[in-house]
């Protein structure tokens, strides 16, 4: 039987769900908040370059992952190896005092970009997915089918639109804003027992600086000879020279990543406050003392998973209603393609 689906989110694990539905035969429709796929795989655009101000890399752990990087047409085209499996451990002071760890397992990253990945695999969707489309309600009709409120961007002006019809609803979201859908869905057994479900998980927010310093072309020498950095600093987690990642350019441009601790004490400060914070942090740990000509601080308030569900999709037939998302299995991008593929082929089993 062709079914009509509704999946809220193009991350990695909505767009794996909805290629994988699609390719069963049955109708999708993507709804995504943002302008463009990807989720956490994101890249920012600037005028000196970009920055993969998300996800930094990726593995490949799963076959069923590995299988997809090598079957889907152009995929092995855009994703290529990045010396970050070879990461330096800095102390407080941005002394190496763990040295390169060679962990035998290859990091990649897509190019141009992080989110290439996933734009790439979301094309043979189509006009199927919905961009500037942020979901806010949804209900159940008398039929069993359910219905989408969103405010989508329309000729330039936010309009609030229904999406009708719809026979399944898979929430491909971070699990506070899938809980927050739940909650105002309706009433009843079934969706008390999914909100009761993701009670248990934690995700913890980030704090993440780009830079960018012009000045530094055509230095051999400056700042760390190395490319990317775990940290202790109470402030930093996780350093990354942009530069370093292939088919991103020569300008020389660091992302870091502020610890979850740290993000969370001032997940609510102002961005201004944020960036001039980080920037010390980073002048600590690399020995660049001189100021960035680009200084931007984003705040994700869902990052990484510190406890997840334990299971990589949650779903109720009765009410034809599922969630997926790399925080059912972890906060690696293979679990997110793990989390969506596997709530897509339960939903293409025979019932």
């Amino acid at each position: 039987m062709k079914l009509n689906i509704a999946i809220v989110g193009a991350g990695m694990a909505g767009i794996t769900a909805a290629r994988t539905l699609k390719q069963a035969g049955h109708a999708v429709t993507v709804f995504e908040k943002s302008r463009g796929a990807g989720g956490r795989m994101a890249t920012r655009e600037t005028t000196h370059g970009t920055f993969d101000h998300g996800a930094q890399y990726f593995t490949v752990r799963d076959a069923r992952f590995a299988t997809a990087l090598q079957q889907v047409p152009g995929t092995v085209a855009i994703c290529r190896p990045w010396s970050a499996n070879a990461v330096r451990v800095l102390d407080p002071n941005g002394r190496v005092f763990e040295a390169a760890r060679q962990t035998g397992e290859a990091h990649f990253v897509p190019m141009p970009g992080m989110n290439a990945l996933v734009r790439h695999w979301a094309e043979p969707l189509g006009d199927a997915v919905h961009l500037s489309t942020q979901v806010h309600r949804l209900a159940r009709e008398p039929n069993g089918r359910w219905t989408l409120w969103a405010n989508a961007l329309v000729e330039g002006r936010l309009r609030d639109q229904a999406f009708a019809g719809f026979d399944r609803v898979l929430l491909a979201m971070p699990q506070a804003q899938t809980s927050a859908l739940l909650q105002q869905a309706g009433s009843g057994a079934g969706l008390q027992a999914l909100q009761d479900r993701l009670e248990g998980v934690d995700v913890a927010p980030c704090w993440t600086l780009m830079l960018a310093f012009p000045q530094a072309s055509g230095l051999r020498n400056f700042g760390p000879q190395w490319n990317a950095a775990r940290s202790t600093h109470h402030r930093v987690a996780w350093l990354a020279r942009e530069s370093s990642k292939p088919g991103r350019g020569t300008l020389e441009r660091w992302t870091v990543q502020a610890s979850a601790e740290w993000s969370q004490e001032h997940l609510e400060d102002p961005e201004g406050r944020v960036t001039p914070k980080l920037v010390r942090a980073f002048s600590e740990l690399t020995g660049i003392r001189v100021d960035p000509a680009f200084a931007l601080a984003h705040r994700w308030r869902y990052a990484k998973t510190e406890c997840p569900l334990g299971e990589p999709f949650l779903y109720d037939a009765g009410l034809g209603l599922g969630t997926c998302g790399d925080w059912h299995l972890g906060c690696r991008v293979e679990d997110a393609f793990v989390s969506g593929l596997s709530l897509a082929l339960h939903l293409c089993e025979p019932a």
